[in-house]
Formats: structure tokens, sequence, C-alpha cells
């Protein structure tokens, strides 16, 4: 099947003005069928290189600013947000998402990135069990070691980060928390991460707030990776990464969301956010951060990071409110996606392009916002309604669409 666009973005440096965008599924119900699509822009789904899923609980548990995030973590325990997620499930160390009602808040998660176009999400936690990457509809990688921070080390599960990074056997990415904050405690994690040997080109560094200007020209030459995370560095720590060196220098920088108890409310938002804070940084720039740049981060395939004229299992179809793809991405929310479809499953869109599908209803959730039957995989409805039981009054989610 191909769908008519009125500007297909192909990767960062190639847009195809009214193009013809072929779809690859087995659920097509005629494959040789064109769609005509207006106001449409075709893309490759989006990456999040940052998320804790677990977290996406609202309103974020800050009541004040801090200096070192690891004091967050300990602070935001006794927070009114944590608190009451803590009444559908506690985390527990070693982390078992899996347990008790963890499945709950991770799935909820998986639907925050899901409902903002992303299809391939980084988790930022121990390595969990094959069934918990299984229940999820979108991709959470599961090929990664990962070390909390270099101060903290892995106390919520996982081995050594010495003994992580050399798990990797430099083919999988190498993931850990550096420079959160301002103070000498930040400062010293660099030179401690050198010195185990963990700037290595498969090391992805997690916020380096704290990176002066030569530490950051130290991990382009490395060939390391670094997740710009802005949302939740402002609202933790008021100051966030020197992003002008870290382009200056040529460092493969991607961005993350972070959790909602931290972040924005989805990846949308926090590209929004950054070019709002930064507007002379290009959108082509912004742009390769959640595709390719993060495709090199994460060890992904290539095809991950561009859009093909043919043979797409993966797409993501927006509503064109401008002509320029780049300047569109700042204008769309959740509820521009006409369709979004990973790995040729139809995931979430217009319901009446459901209907080019093999499905059965009863694997959707149907509902109306704005004059529009709208369907997603699975039931995130349902989640709500046995946390409603749980907490015994409706929680509302502010990346939820169907709630707002």
């Amino acid at each position: 099947m191909k769908f008519s666009v009125d500007a297909a973005l192909l990767d960062a440096d190639t847009i195809r003005n009214r193009a013809f965008i072929e779809l690859k599924s087995k659920l097509l119900n005629d494959t040789s069928s064109t769609v005509l699509l207006k106001d449409c822009h075709a893309l490759r789904p989006f990456i999040n290189s940052h998320d804790h899923l677990i977290g996406n609980w609202y309103p974020p548990a800050i009541e004040h600013t801090f200096t070192n995030a690891n004091r967050w973590v300990n602070d935001m325990r006794e927070s009114p947000p944590v608190k009451e997620r803590d009444l559908i499930f506690r985390n527990t160390l070693p982390m078992d998402f899996m347990k008790g009602r963890g499945k709950l808040l991770s799935r909820l998660g998986g639907y925050k990135n899901l409902f903002s176009g992303v299809t391939i999400v980084q988790d930022h936690a121990p390595r969990q069990k094959k069934s918990y990457y299984d229940m999820f509809p979108i991709e959470i990688i599961r090929r990664y070691r990962q070390c909390h921070s270099i101060s903290l080390g892995n106390f919520w599960g996982g081995e050594d980060p010495v003994e992580e990074w050399k798990a990797t056997k430099g083919t999988e990415p190498f993931i850990v928390h550096l420079g959160e904050g301002t103070d000498q405690e930040s400062s010293r994690e660099f030179s401690r991460l050198k010195e185990l040997g963990l700037l290595q080109p498969n090391t992805l560094l997690i916020h380096g707030i704290s990176l002066t200007r030569d530490e950051i020209k130290s991990c382009a030459e490395a060939g390391a990776s670094i997740c710009w995370v802005l949302t939740s560095n402002l609202q933790l720590i008021r100051k966030t990464i020197d992003i002008d060196t870290c382009l200056l220098e040529g460092v493969n920088v991607v961005i993350g969301t972070d959790s909602t108890l931290s972040g924005s409310i989805n990846l949308l938002h926090e590209i929004k956010f950054a070019h709002r804070r930064f507007p002379y940084i290009p959108l082509r720039t912004i742009y390769r951060m959640i595709s390719e740049n993060a495709v090199r981060a994460l060890h992904l395939p290539h095809k991950n990071s561009r859009l093909s004229e043919r043979g797409n299992e993966s797409l993501l179809l927006l509503r064109a409110h401008r002509s320029d793809p780049f300047e569109n991405l700042m204008a769309v929310n959740n509820d521009d996606i006409i369709l979004l479809v990973h790995k040729g499953l139809p995931l979430y869109g217009f319901r009446k392009l459901l209907a080019h599908f093999d499905i059965y209803d009863e694997d959707y959730f149907f509902y109306a916002k704005d004059g529009i039957e709208r369907f997603v995989i699975g039931h995130p409805e349902k989640i709500m309604e046995e946390i409603n039981h749980i907490l015994g009054y409706p929680k509302k989610l502010p990346y939820l669409p169907f709630q707002q």
C-alpha cells in the first residue's frame, strides 16, 4: 500500500515533496492500493533515548531544586506524587518490574511514548526479564548494559559498572547517568569514568550538566554519545549541559524525556521545549537527535534512522500545519498523529485508516476526540480503570490523549 503525502522526511538531509510512501505489512487488506492524504507528512517514527518507564507518574516529584540529582533520588521518595504512585507499585531492590503491579506503571510509560510517535525507547533500569520487553507493542531496547551513576553505582540492580561495560563487548550501548548536578561530587564523576576506562565509543552519558568544555571535547574524541534531557535538567538543577560546545565539537547528541516525575510530558513536548530555549539550533539538528543520532548511540540497525519510499514496515503520518516538515514538528501534538505503524502493526491513529488492515477490533481501544474517531493498540483505558479502582478516585495523566 502507498500513501500519497504532501512531503516525506526521509532523513535529516532529504525531503521529498508530493511523495508516495509505501507501507509493507502482512496485515494489509490490499497491498496495491494508494491512499491519498491531504495536509499530511510522512516520517520514520521517533526514538526516545532516555526514559524510566516505571516513573511516568504525574505531577513531577519536585518541591525544590538541587545541586545534585542524587539527592533528589532520596528526596522524591517522600514527595506526594511518589507516595501516590507507591499505592500502585513500590520499587524494591533489585528492581523487578514484573513483580506485583509494576507492569501497570511500565505499560503506562510505554503508552506515553507511543502516543507521541515514539516506537523505540531506552528504558534506563536494570535489565529485566524477557517477558517484560515482550509485553510492549513498541520496542523497548533490551540489548544494553548500564549503571545508574558513577556516584551511586548500581544500587538498583546490575553488576559493577566495569563488568557491565565488559559485557557489552563493544556491540551494545553502555548507559550511565553522569554529571547530573553542579556540585563537586557531580564534577568529579567524569574523571572517575575515565579512570575506570568507561569513556568508550559505545558509552551513552545521560545529562552531563557538569561537563567542562575539555571534557565534552574528550567525549567527542572518544566517540561517546550524550543524551540531552533539557526539561528534567532545568526542573531539577536549573542548568543543562553546554549544548553549544557539544554541537561545536561534534558530539553525537541524542534526546531523552526522562520520566514525568522529573521530565517532560512526552518527546514532542521535549523537542518543542528545546527549540524554544535554543531557537538558533537548526530544527534538522534536533530531528537528528531523535533519529539517526539515536540509532548510532543505541547501536540500532541503520534502517531505523531513515524512511524509504518503498518497503517501510514502520511509519509515522502527521497532519501538516506547516509546509516544512521540520517546522511542522514544532506545531503538532499527539492528536495530529494520523497513523503510527511499527513493524507492520498499526498502533495508533485515525480509525478510518484501520479499515485497511486485517485486525481484530477487540485488540484495540476506540475513542472519539475533536470529532475524529481514533484507535490505539491494546487497552490503556483498562489500565486506568484498574489504577482508579486501587486509588479510589479518577487519576488523569497528561500524556493520555483520551483523557484530555
